[in-house]
């Protein structure tokens, strides 16, 4: 029952296609063993149980973010890129929901730190040089960003702006309006 061609990167796609079908929280090694053809034990040298398999997936999805992302802010800068790096999380998180729940995934810091999660800082931080923000500001508006982008994409793929007008769409870009404005005026120490 044994597949060629079975690796820890196949595993980890394969269970992230079926966290997009069936949601993050409910895949597990068996079923895809199942998806996969294989024993469920030939599983467990690819990935180390349910908790394995589960970090697995996180790992990919943040790469794939990361890469996105990437793309999404080549060449912009201010608002510009704002709007680009948001807009990927909304895109990523719509068009696979599996894979952007187990991007948020705990996890513990040598996985974290090995992760493309540090891309994702590195690229706000490149993004926020426009603004001209000093430290610790910096990383207060990093912390605000990850905040925005990822709550706003939650509530959206939750249906959470489905039930009243504007659109979540015509919310979006007054949002980074604010954000673009918030940035550009950020206030110093004296100001507090």
């Amino acid at each position: 029952m044994e597949r060629a061609g079975l690796s820890t990167r196949r595993v980890a796609e394969a269970g992230a296609e079926l966290a997009d079908e069936v949601g993050f929280d409910r895949v597990t090694v068996s079923d895809l063993a199942r998806r996969l053809e294989v024993a469920t034990p030939s599983l467990y040298s690819h990935v180390a149980g349910s908790t394995g398999l589960r970090t697995q997936i996180a790992l990919l999805a943040l790469e794939e973010m990361a890469d996105r992302s990437a793309e999404a802010l080549a060449g912009r800068s201010g608002r510009e890129a704002l709007a680009a790096l948001g807009s990927s999380y909304r895109t990523y998180a719509r068009e696979h929901p599996g894979r952007y729940a187990a991007a948020r995934l705990p996890m513990d810091t040598t996985t974290a730190a090995a992760s493309a999660g540090p891309r994702h800082a590195a690229m706000t931080r490149a993004l926020l040089r426009g603004y001209d923000l000093t430290e610790p500001d910096s990383t207060h508006a990093v912390r605000l960003l990850g905040s925005l982008f990822h709550g706003w994409s939650s509530l959206e793929l939750a249906g959470g702006f489905d039930h009243s007008a504007p659109d979540a769409g015509t919310s979006w870009e007054r949002v980074v309006d604010a954000v673009d404005h918030l940035l550009r005026t950020w206030p110093g120490e004296e100001q507090r």
